[in-house]
């Protein structure tokens, strides 16, 4: 099995411009005839995560190509987390998506990556390129998630910190460095709202959802599941799955769900 290629990728002009870096594998003779994949990360992971690599691996195996990156911000990226939102990690992943991908390409996009993959899919319709994607897989999805589970959550603490300072910070389990929230992602994340209409994806989706999820509850996969006008939908519950999903038996859904897409591409 060969090793992933590592590559940058500049996106923006002139002094917003930040390097994206990359893993890519090109597909083989075995996987010509497959659909590619591509990871779309979740806020503040990177592409080096338990899911990304089982992912990629696991193409590698059956020589799909295989596309995973950083946001700017994040990971192997430059550029400032700071100035990070929706609008400019879409950005960012539809470049990527042009420059490294070709043909039809399975989109995995776990937690704010689910948001980001349904709004690529927008993005790539409105384009008249809707055929690039061959499905969708969407793990613990939080499409909208600033506006639905946040906002109503803000204590009033954190929105004046939002309104003097421009973000709040608070803690998180998942690494010593506290989350960041800023004022521009909430103001930005009403721009990219999905949840306010059909989410015409002209694809297959299949939705994993960790009933013990304490970052997004398994009723917002259900919410998004009706703003899905395709009968070629799956959700697939778990019921003591948590927001991260890296078990081994969460890793094995995963990959059965990417291959089901593929099979039938």
């Amino acid at each position: 099995m060969t090793e992933p290629v590592a590559s940058k990728l500049d996106v923006g002009t002139g002094t917003d411009v930040r390097s994206i870096a990359a893993l890519t594998r090109k597909a083989t003779e075995t996987g010509a005839g497959l659909p590619g994949v591509v990871w779309l990360g979740g806020y503040r992971s990177d592409m080096t995560g338990s899911k990304a690599e089982a992912l990629c691996q696991e193409a590698a195996l059956k020589g799909q190509a295989c596309l995973r990156f950083d946001y700017s911000g994040h990971g192997a990226s430059g550029g400032s987390f700071r100035d990070g939102t929706i609008s400019r990690w879409l950005d960012e992943s539809l470049a990527a998506f042009e420059h490294y991908t070709s043909g039809p390409q399975i989109l995995v996009g776990s937690s704010m990556g689910g948001w980001i993959a349904l709004r690529l899919v927008q993005e790539l319709k409105a384009r008249g390129q809707g055929d690039r994607v061959a499905g969708l897989v969407l793990i613990a999805p939080a499409p909208d998630f600033t506006l639905e589970l946040m906002e109503p959550e803000l204590t009033d603490e954190q929105r004046q910190a939002l309104e003097r300072d421009g973000f709040y910070e608070e803690p998180t389990p998942y690494g010593p460095d506290p989350n960041v929230f800023t004022r521009a992602l909430f103001d930005d994340g009403r721009k990219n709202r999905v949840l306010d209409g059909l989410i015409d994806t002209g694809a297959p989706v299949h939705i994993i959802q960790g009933m013990a999820d304490p970052d997004v509850p398994w009723r917002h996969a259900l919410r998004l599941v009706e703003h899905l006008p395709s009968e070629n939908v799956t959700v697939t519950l778990i019921r003591d799955g948590d927001h991260r999903l890296s078990r081994d038996e969460d890793i094995a859904r995963i990959l059965a769900a990417v291959n089901g897409i593929a099979a039938s591409a």
